[in-house]
């Protein structure tokens, strides 16, 4: 089991500077890839976005790549001349307009940042091998964490099963006991209303065993039982699980709708509504499941 959370980030040397690669998800029902990349380097998209489907086949994905120049962006050289150019043609204007042009600190600044000279990136056929490698080496990390957070999932959910199987049990336990309760209280009520019915009447037999077969469980207990056993099963394999997961557990819902619904027993009803509130929590943590 593999979580959609995950995160992973790997540097390299590159000429002229320092490439980093960092590549991280969240949940997302599909796969749902974006790539940032340097000016000039669009034509490694496909490379990384072919990598990162091997890896991911759900969830919000984001891989950044970034190249910083070894003398780092604070050094990066003033363009002096370019910076006097447009001072000297904001002077003229000022002055053709008759308007008074008095440059101050703020300007000058926003006038050398605009004339700023860029260090260049390295070309993207020059850097293909290090940012394909750097990738590699983020993308074991993000698996890696994915795999980690899987692990911790995997617990979570098994002790979730384990409650679901226990209500499960319960409402087992307590079905054939329905019926004969119904008979006891069917036969009060008669005698509260002064009819003295004999338990063996055929009106009382007959109401009995349209109630018992209205009210019998057992064949969604074993639908039940049967789904608790598939999703365990699912939930230790190494496919991609989380659409089938879905599937399951909208099934499982059904049963417990329709135990709740037949069982006509209070005993029943407190276990469906706990084994709703564990199905609604594995439906919540399998959100985060690839």
């Amino acid at each position: 089991m593999r979580s959609m959370t995950g995160f992973g980030r790997a540097t390299a040397a590159l000429a002229g500077g320092t490439l980093s690669v960092q590549v991280s998800s969240v949940n997302r029902r599909s796969l749902d890839l974006s790539i940032k990349l340097p000016d000039d380097w669009d034509i490694l998209e496909a490379e990384i976005a072919e990598s990162v489907r091997r890896v991911a086949s759900r969830g919000k994905v984001h891989v950044g790549v970034e190249f910083a120049p070894s003398n780092g962006r604070g050094d990066i050289g003033w363009n002096d001349a370019g910076v006097a150019a447009v001072l000297d043609r904001l002077a003229d204007l000022a002055d053709t307009r008759q308007i008074h042009f008095e440059p101050n600190a703020e300007l000058l600044w926003h006038i050398a940042s605009s004339q700023r000279s860029p260090a260049e990136a390295p070309s993207a056929d020059a850097a293909r091998p290090e940012v394909l490698a750097a990738l590699a080496e983020a993308l074991r990390g993000f698996a890696a964490m994915r795999a980690k957070e899987g692990e911790a999932l995997l617990a979570d959910l098994s002790e979730r099963l384990a409650a679901c199987r226990a209500q499960v049990d319960a409402v087992a336990a307590r079905a054939p006991e329905v019926a004969p309760a119904y008979r006891g209280q069917l036969m009060k009520r008669l005698r509260d209303a002064g009819l003295e019915l004999d338990v063996e009447d055929e009106r009382v037999l007959r109401e009995i065993a349209l109630f018992a077969d209205r009210c019998d469980v057992s064949e969604e207990i074993t639908r039940f039982r049967s789904h608790i056993d598939q999703l365990g099963t699912l939930v230790r394999s190494e496919d991609e699980i989380g659409r089938k997961a879905d599937f399951i557990l909208q099934e499982m819902g059904r049963e417990a709708n329709t135990i709740g619904s037949k069982a006509n027993d209070l005993a029943i009803a407190k276990s469906v509504i706990e084994l709703k509130n564990e199905l609604e929590r594995i439906r919540e943590q399998m959100a985060n499941v690839e």
